[in-house]
């Protein structure tokens, strides 16, 4: 049995993106737990539990997406409304960079057969 990619990125990815940006929204930004679950679509409760590290710790990002994740950040504390098209920003350079495979490798092993592969007529 395995998991669709989307299923990966629903149970792996957008958290970790999300604890990130939490991360930086409330130590960086100075906002509270409420306002950054706001802008990230979860409750303050969700903001409270990945800061304390008891959601959304089984992968590691690399530096080089932190970086974007940090730019997003930024934008988001001016601007909330882009809370989406910033989110959508950040896993499509986890695809394109190979971010999320990496993780697909570690929990979703039975894919790797089916992914990438050329149709078959």
């Amino acid at each position: 049995m395995y998991l669709l990619p989307q299923e990966i990125e629903v149970w792996y990815i957008i958290p970790a993106v999300r604890k990130e940006l939490a991360r930086l929204l409330t130590k960086e930004y100075g906002l509270s737990y409420e306002k950054a679950g706001n802008i990230l679509g979860v409750s303050k409760a969700a903001v409270s539990q990945y800061l304390s590290n008891k959601r959304a710790n089984k992968i590691t990002i690399t530096a080089e997406i932190k970086k974007e994740i940090a730019r997003s950040a930024k934008l988001l504390s001016v601007n909330p409304k882009l809370a989406i098209s910033e989110m959508q920003r950040i896993l499509k350079l986890m695809k394109d960079t190979k971010c999320s495979c990496e993780v697909c490798k570690k929990y979703n092993k039975d894919v790797l057969q089916y992914c990438g592969s050329e149709p078959q007529y």
